[in-house]
């Protein structure tokens, strides 16, 4: 059942706290062999965890178009949703673009900024309990717009040995340029470090359960991730006008995905709070995923009072949620207010799920009040930086004793003659 609190502040909700299981050994170990073993380790693995009895590793290229072509034959109309997706997904994030640039200064000065896309990134796609074609796509193509030489994808195999055809036809759709069946901390590590077929990447992209979090947080260093996700979560803003079988059926949205998600309301309407709490309970009986739904909401879970929508907002800025839903009549009088969220969704009409497939944003997102500090997921995570400056004679000998002196400062002799010497 939904729990019903008055509260102004997050002091003492229990229901922010997920339980944690250490799984950093046995992670640990997985990344070991892989790093040792290579193919043998995966293939091992493949069979261990996931049933399936592997020749390769890597999915023949020929089967990635043969897959698109059945997909489109078998359901055309969700391979045009696929792609009408895609291009909302390429438009947005064509935006993101950031160009070098060079400042000719005077009198002999020159800096500037080099954006360079990565030479080769890897897509984690997770498998298991559901398939998931949305994360190919909202995790390929801003590496593909970065221009990234190479985009190389892993994801659980099923029994058979093989990839969900969806999986393939997302990855045709988003460009991906190699597949490996390889899943969880074992993915991860054969990205990370490279094995005899799958190439070692620069940076690793996509979310994951607890093991692939696990072994993001310890391969990194060795190589860029984008973000350590956690269970997923949603938080709703919203006033009496607002409709209860709206706000409940966002909520349970996210609390399909898993147990340990989390679904919050934050209402200046007790009348509201009660009615979405019943309404919760009614659609809860009707999900396929009812189950993992059930102990989300029960656990983590939660419809919370407070004396205004803008003491509503503030309350969601120190959670920091992933998804923010503000389910009011005039939803950009607040935006200005929101400081801290993954991703916002404006009005009665935005529900969270249009983010996750459709409108073009991305669905890769910082959790856990992250996004204190983290954004989502964007074409800038696939590009580094590198600057450069340049000096002629004159300009140098015009600043070099107050490079020298300030060199000098810091206890450090070298650095000043490395100057002074020129002069």
């Amino acid at each position: 059942m939904l729990k019903i609190i008055r509260c102004n502040d997050i002091q003492n909700l229990d229901l922010l706290k997920r339980p944690t299981d250490d799984v950093s050994g046995v992670v640990a170990g997985i990344i070991a062999d892989v790093r040792q073993n290579g193919d043998k380790a995966v293939i091992a693995y493949a069979e261990k965890f996931d049933g399936a009895k592997l020749d390769s590793v890597e999915v023949p290229r020929g089967e990635i178009g043969r897959a698109f072509d059945a997909c489109k034959e078998s359901d055309p109309r969700l391979i045009a949703i696929l792609e009408e997706a895609a291009a909302n997904i390429h438009d947005f994030h064509r935006r993101q673009v950031v160009n070098s640039f060079v400042v000719n200064e005077k009198n002999g000065v020159v800096t500037g900024q080099k954006v360079l896309p990565l030479a080769r990134v890897g897509i984690y796609v997770p498998g298991g309990t559901a398939s998931y074609p949305s994360s190919v796509l909202m995790n390929c193509i801003p590496a593909k717009i970065a221009g990234c030489g190479e985009i190389v994808m892993t994801t659980p195999p099923s029994p058979g040995g093989t990839v969900s055809p969806v999986i393939l036809a997302a990855a045709k759709v988003a460009g991906v340029d190699r597949i490996f069946m390889a899943g969880g901390a074992v993915g991860v590590a054969a990205l990370a470090f490279g094995t005899e077929s799958v190439p070692r990447v620069d940076k690793i992209a996509g979310p994951g359960n607890r093991y692939v979090a696990e072994a993001k947080r310890q391969v990194f260093g060795s190589v860029d991730i984008d973000m350590i996700a956690g269970p997923s979560e949603i938080l709703i803003v919203a006033d009496k006008t607002c409709g209860p079988k709206f706000v409940a059926a966002d909520m349970l949205s996210q609390t399909e995905h898993d147990k340990l998600a989390s679904a919050i309301l934050i209402t200046d309407s007790e009348e509201l709070a009660d009615a979405v709490a019943a309404e919760v309970e009614t659609q809860l009986e009707t999900l396929p995923r009812r189950e993992i739904a059930r102990k989300s909401i029960d656990n983590y879970g939660a419809a919370i009072i407070v004396d205004s929508i803008e003491a509503a907002i503030d309350l969601s800025n120190e959670i920091a949620p992933e998804h923010l839903e503000i389910c009011v009549d005039n939803p950009f009088d607040y935006l200005d207010r929101v400081t801290n969220a993954g991703s916002v969704f404006l009005g009665k009409y935005c529900p969270e799920a249009l983010g996750d497939y459709f409108s073009g944003t991305n669905h890769t997102l910082p959790t856990g009040g992250t996004a204190r500090f983290f954004s989502p997921l964007s074409v800038e995570d696939f590009v580094k930086r590198t600057q450069f400056t340049y000096y002629t004679r004159d300009a140098l000998e015009r600043v070099a004793d107050k490079v020298a002196y300030f060199a000098e400062t810091e206890g450090l002799g070298a650095h000043a003659r490395s100057v002074t010497i020129r002069n």
